[in-house]
Parts: C-alpha cells; structure tokens; sequence
C-alpha cells in the first residue's frame, strides 16, 4: 500500500509542477483536464502526508521508552505512543479506502428513466410513487429535478417517465437504484381486499457531455411528426415532434413535450447521448465483471433490488438483506437509512477485490 501511496504523491507533486508551466496555462483543455486530475489526488496526498507524521512521531515515541525515564515520563510516552498507534490504524483505513478504484461517474447529474412494469395498472400507479420518492429525495439532498418526458398511465400514474436530475454528486447515491422495484399493496380497484404484485424499473444513467460521446450526425435519422395526446389546437396543427434513431445502436429517443420542435429535439439528444454514453459504460462494466467473475449488483437492469411491502409498512433492498419498517419515510423521500449501508456494501467489495487483485 505504501508502494501505491508514494506513487499517488509523486504524481500530484509532478501535477502541481505542471500546473505552474506557462505552455499548460495556455492550453485551457489540458489545464482542466490537469486540474481536474490534481483536485482528486489531493485529500489522499494530505492524508499519507500526516499518516507519515504520525509514523514518525510513534517512532520517535518507542525510542523515547528504550532509554531510562522515570516512571511519569514514562507513563506519559505510553499514553501517547497508545495514542498514535491508534490514529495511525485508523489512517490506514482511510488510506485503504481512498486507494479504491473511484467510479469516474461519481460526480455527474443523472437523467432517470422510471416504468411500469408488470402488474398494468398499479404498476403505472407505483411508477407514480417512485417518482414522487426520487423528486422529495433530490430535494432534500438539494438537487434540482426536471421531467424531460413523460407517458401518462390509463388509470394514473406513468406508463414511463423521464428526469434530470442535476447537482453535487447525484450519481453516487442513485447508481444504486437500478434495477427492477417489487411493490407489494391492495390496489384501490381490489374489491376483496387481495394483495397483488406488481413491479417498476428505473435505469439511472450518467448525463453524458458532448466531448465524451463521439456521436456522427450521418447516423441519426430525425423523424418530425405532430404531437398526439392532450394539447388543443397545437396537437393537430404544428409538427414539433422529434423522433431520433441512432442506426449503429438501434436506440431510439421520442420526444412531444414541448411545443417547440428545436427544444424537443435538444432534450431527446440529451437523452439520446445519455442512453448511448450508458450503452458503452455498461458493456465495460459487463466485461470487467467476467474477468472477475463478479458482478457489481448495480448494474444488471434485470435484478430485482427491492420490494416495498405496504401491510407490513416494511422495505427490503434484497442485495444486502436489509430490512427497515419505514415505508412511510422511505416513500416521502428519506431513503439514507438504504443507500448509506448500500455505499458501505459497494466499498467492502472493493476492498475484497483489491485484496484479492493483489
């Protein structure tokens, strides 16, 4: 570890050196990039930084109890040798952590795709609940919420629904959250009082810049229709509806929200560049994952991650057997008490794999 650590210090003194070279501050894209790479190095330097201090003063401190002290002095030097013993065990933790492979994503807004799934009509009715759950819980984290795109259910609720969700560190908690959501309640139109279960899926995808996602224009066909659904006069008189197909791919972005064509088409290719971005990230991950032979868990779009018990007002998230009886919190936004043993879950298995890697 401390081979790794030297490396990490290096290379954030030969940054700093770089960042002071007048040929790197005329170059606006390679100071950023530089900068950027500087800023994620610096809490692990400062940390090794005083981990070495401490090293050297327990050092100093054994030293100290090998001569002759009187029995004050050395009771005192215990103390203080018990004490940076422990401060540096605690330091190494954290160093062990910080040393851990960072998701690249960690840092973005994310736009979140939520669908009913099976179950019809509750299930379109607990997309609704989903939703309403992400947006209190954005808003408590102090992030903003935009719809992009939605598809209203037939009985309420969404069929689908698209959001950005934009501010600091937002894909760090909600990557968490993909996956297929079980729902377990009586339905408002059961007359019998039976439980069913139906099932939403949400997909959390990192927003993608335009640099990062090499799109060819020649490989999106643009489709312009009108707007179908509620509208007026508008639906039936204007073609603003923007269809995008990225041929390599086959994904497909359709956008009627707005009723400008232009800003139709700009939300779908935010959308678009997203899903493509996603696409790519999840065949790395997908790869990665059979080198290893072990599969994150936040990523299979498939896997059943938590099922939301209404009787029993109980939530399971199924990948680390956690069970809370707070569906009424969780539901009004409050859902640290998962995602915070979920962020403990996800860094305990990349300590194994680094264990196991080298």
């Amino acid at each position: 570890m401390i081979d790794r650590l030297e490396d990490v210090e290096n290379r954030y003194d030969e940054l700093n050196e770089l960042l002071s070279d007048p040929q790197v501050i005329n170059d606006t894209e390679r100071l950023m990039n530089l900068s950027k790479e500087e800023a994620s190095l610096r809490e692990t330097v400062a940390t090794f930084r005083k981990y070495k201090d401490v090293v050297s003063e327990l050092k100093d401190t054994e030293e100290m109890l090998n001569d002759s002290l009187d029995k004050e002095m050395e009771e005192l030097a215990k103390e203080e040798r018990n004490e940076l013993s422990e401060q540096k065990e605690k330091m190494e933790e954290e160093l062990k952590i910080m040393l851990l492979p960072k998701d690249e994503n960690d840092e973005r807004n994310v736009i979140m795709e939520i669908r009913g799934a099976a179950g019809g009509d509750e299930a379109q009715l607990f997309a609704s609940d989903l939703f309403e759950m992400y947006q209190k819980y954005s808003d408590n984290q102090g992030w903003k919420t935009e719809v992009l795109e939605a598809s209203a259910g037939n009985a309420g609720g969404f069929k689908e629904i698209t959001l950005m969700i934009t501010g600091t560190n937002v894909y760090s908690k909600l990557k968490y959250e993909n996956g297929a959501h079980r729902v377990q309640r009586v339905p408002q139109t059961e007359s019998q009082g039976r439980i069913h279960t139906s099932t939403a899926t949400v997909v959390v995808m990192p927003e993608a810049e335009d640099v990062e996602v090499d799109i060819d224009e020649n490989d999106i066909r643009v489709d312009i229709y009108h707007a179908s659904g509620a509208g007026g006069q508008h639906v039936n008189k204007t073609a603003s509806a923007v269809r995008l197909t990225h041929e390599p791919t086959g994904i497909v972005v359709a956008m009627q929200d707005e009723r400008s064509q232009l800003k139709n088409r700009e939300k779908a290719m935010k959308i678009l560049r997203s899903r493509i971005y996603d696409k790519i990230t999840q065949e790395a991950q997908a790869e990665m994952d059979a080198e290893r032979k072990s599969a994150v868990g936040t990523g299979d779009r498939s896997e059943r991650i938590r099922t939301y018990n209404f009787p029993q007002s109980r939530v399971t998230d199924h990948r680390i057997n956690l069970t809370i009886q707070k569906l009424d919190q969780v539901l009004s936004g409050k859902l640290d008490e998962i995602i915070e043993p979920l962020l403990m879950w996800e860094t305990s298995r990349k300590m194994e794999q680094l264990k196991n890697e080298y």
